[in-house]
């Protein structure tokens, strides 16, 4: 029985390496994405710690190789919802009455799988599933994940260790317990590390989960879990299920036990989500949690003091990692007339440069998007604008889906800062760019916060400190994530945590201690050391 208070290990964010030509972790990498094309796999779904394969079958190619085949997953049902459930729900009292230290020791040891032993497969199951190169695949697979793991260790010891006052005879005390029920997890395709942290998070302070990852990402998701289970993390805790979403939604949000939601993925589907809670909330044992985080259209604005090199780099840096598949991708930008030309030309100059194609080659800064629903989202908008009076195609707009689904990065020039591709989320490597009047930065500052629904990051240039300090208060509400001087992309974890509000989410900072915050029900505790044997009070003796 253990009877000491532990520290656990001071985290630091994991540093990236960076995979340069001769270097060994480069040609491990390169080994793995070799040995994994290599291997046909069929991945189950896992419910109670048991591998479950099914019938139906669904493939899974790599976005930018559609001709080959990874493998193939098995897609559940509704009843294995019910399994994954009942699953949960079984595991939960012993989970939670795990001691806390043994629950952060199996996630403290994942991150050091992650980054030690496991690091060459993480990054190429990502970048095979889907379609980041080496670099965007090294922050998000291995770094941020490790960080995620770490981090809310850190962060669980500071709310445990936060106690109440205590009056004389009287010892006040705090528990924090798990939610009641069980969470469902709902993670997006577009990185690992927020597929291994929605389900995490809530599992380490004592919950146990239901999670449905996307789809597309089923061939990563599945080492995550892999990563989990070499961690020691025991059965039932945390099931991994292939259903398709109105499915388990069905089941999940109309069982009495559920109690809470960790999301990340449209601003639609959530906002149903949420109403659908909403409709069921008699059937709850107690009101849920509903964590989010959605959709943004990501916002840089340029003043005519900032630096044009550091412009140009952050909106080809900012929109065009990963192809511009991030919630925080910039997407919008405003630069003045009188920075235009220079910016513009530093801007073409660097697309020019930009080399496109599978992952595989190093070489290649730009990927495939992730499916064909995708790719004819974002070729639509590019097919727009070549037919807009009011935009012009700057550079790019080509796109291909014979060998995989390649757009290339694009440059959209608007005269009207309403235009279409300015509002909308496209989630794809196109940025539209609004060229103002100099003499309009104030006339601009109300369109940039009210242009779309959302609120997630954004990014201001300038030198003059009044600017920076003004333009940072008005746009206080426009950005959960604000950058000053750099693109508004490439939170970290502990360092900026990751959020915004609006159309964008609950602004629960996923990679801070607020998003734990969101996984406990605190019970307070008062035990009396003298209690009163009498109940009258002083004032009520004869004067």
């Amino acid at each position: 029985m253990a009877n000491a208070i532990y520290k656990v290990p001071t985290p630091k964010n994991e540093p990236c390496l960076h995979y340069a030509p001769g270097s060994v972790e480069r040609a491990n990498v390169k080994s793995a994405l070799k040995a994994m094309r290599a291997k046909k796999v069929d991945i189950p779904m896992v419910i109670n710690g048991q591998d479950v394969y099914t019938k139906s079958k669904g493939k899974l190619h790599p976005p930018h190789d559609l001709k080959h085949t990874l493998g193939t997953y098995s897609k559940g049902s509704k009843s294995h919802v019910k399994s994954a459930i009942a699953a949960a729900l079984s595991a939960k009292e012993k989970w939670a009455k795990t001691p806390w230290q043994d629950r952060a020791a199996i996630f403290l040891k994942a991150a050091d799988i992650i980054t030690g032993p496991w690091r060459a497969k993480m990054n190429a199951a990502t970048m095979l599933a889907q379609s980041k190169n080496i670099w965007q695949a090294e922050i998000d697979a291995v770094c941020e994940f490790a960080d995620f793991l770490r981090f809310n260790a850190h962060y669980m010891t500071q709310i445990y260790s936060q106690q109440p006052e205590s009056s004389p005879t009287v010892w006040n005390r705090l528990e924090y317990r798990p939610l009641e029920g069980f969470v469902f997890a709902i993670t997006p395709f577009n990185f690992t590390a927020i597929s291994g942290n929605l389900p995490a998070a809530p599992a380490l302070l004592g919950n146990t989960v239901v999670w449905k990852c996307a789809d597309s990402q089923i061939y990563s998701a599945h080492m995550v879990m892999e990563v989990f289970k070499e961690a020691g993390l025991p059965a039932g805790v945390i099931n991994l299920i292939y259903v398709d979403g109105p499915k388990a939604g069905d089941v999940v949000f109309s069982h009495p036990d559920f109690a809470g939601l960790h999301f990340t993925g449209s601003t639609g589907v959530f906002q149903k989500l949420w109403k659908l809670i909403g409709q069921n909330i008699h059937l709850y044992k107690s009101y849920p949690r509903i964590v989010g985080e959605t959709g943004g259209k990501d916002f840089i604005f340029v003043h005519p003091s900032a630096n044009c090199d550091q412009v140009s780099t952050a909106i080809v840096r900012g929109a065009f990692e990963y192809q511009g598949q991030k919630c925080s991708a910039a997407s919008r930008a405003y630069i003045p007339a009188s920075l235009w030309p220079k910016v513009k030309k530093s801007i073409v100059k660097d697309i020019k440069s930009l080399k496109l194609g599978p992952v595989e080659d190093f070489r290649n800064f730009v990927n495939a998007v992730i499916d064909e629903k995708s790719y004819d989202n974002i070729a639509s908008y590019i097919a727009h604008a070549k037919k807009a009076k009011d935009a012009k195609i700057l550079i790019g707009g080509k796109c291909s889906k014979k060998k995989g689904y390649f757009i290339e990065p694009t440059v959209i020039v608007v005269t009207d800062p309403k235009y279409k591709s300015m509002c909308e989320e496209i989630f794809g490597p196109v940025i539209t760019i609004y060229v103002y009047p100099d003499k309009d930065v104030e006339k601009l500052i109300p369109i940039i916060d009210s242009t779309s629904p959302y609120s997630l990051t954004g990014s201001i240039f300038a030198k003059d400190r009044y600017v920076i300090e003004s333009l940072t208060y008005a746009l206080r509400n426009a950005a959960g994530n604000f950058y000053i001087n750099d693109k508004p992309t490439g939170a970290v974890v502990g360092q900026q945590p990751f959020g915004g509000a609006r159309g964008s989410g609950t602004n629960d900072k996923a990679g801070s201690i607020l998003n734990l915050y969101r996984w406990i029900s605190p019970r307070t505790i008062k035990e009396n050391f003298v209690a009163p044997t009498d109940y009258r009070y002083p004032f009520l003796e004869k004067a």
